[in-house]
């Protein structure tokens, strides 16, 4: 049997032992069987689509950590659109961007929320005041109560942090 063949088998596997168990957890937690069977499935299709599985010896802790993670993603995406559609509503009449454009800007600060999540604290604080305000280092240094040295190097280490989470999905040729 190939590797193909295997991982295939194993999510099979996965999904018939635990899928009935998982949709039933994240409905208690959930409230609602049509969220908790969307999250359910996007469990195991970010499965899938990781193509490999570790060996696992405690699957349902697996599943509910994806299961949790895909879930706080959601929530961050929602809180996103209701942020974003509340600054739409406080734009005079006639100058709000068309439902493409409002996607497109939701698709766009999710992907940065994306690009950002993992960083720490300060240096995510060092990456909007440099990047969103144009803020120059030393008026963040002083903000921040740093040395201009760290903002230099949390700068640095944002940006490399995004380059990273940018192009390490995509394949050698297109980089």
């Amino acid at each position: 049997m190939n590797t193909a063949d295997s991982f295939s088998n194993t999510v099979t596997t996965l999904y018939r032992d635990h899928h009935g168990w998982l949709h039933g957890w994240l409905r208690s937690k959930l409230g609602c069987a049509h969220r908790a069977a969307d999250l359910a499935h996007d469990t195991f299709e970010r499965l899938w689509r990781a193509g490999s599985t570790p060996a696992l010896q405690q699957p349902r802790a697996y599943l509910t950590t994806i299961a949790k993670r895909l879930a706080i993603n959601q929530f961050r995406r929602q809180a996103l659109e209701q942020a974003y559609l509340e600054a739409l509503a406080q734009l005079p009449e006639g100058h709000a961007p068309s439902a493409e454009e409002q996607f497109a800007v939701i698709q766009t600060l999710d992907e940065i929320l994306r690009l950002l999540d993992g960083m720490p604290e300060r240096r995510r604080q060092v990456f909007f005041l440099a990047q969103l305000e144009g803020l120059p280092h030393a008026e963040i240094a002083r903000r921040l109560g740093v040395t201009l040295n760290v903002v230099h190097k949390e700068a640095a280490a944002a940006l490399q942090h995004c380059y990273l989470a940018i192009y390490a999905d995509l394949p050698a040729a297109a980089r």
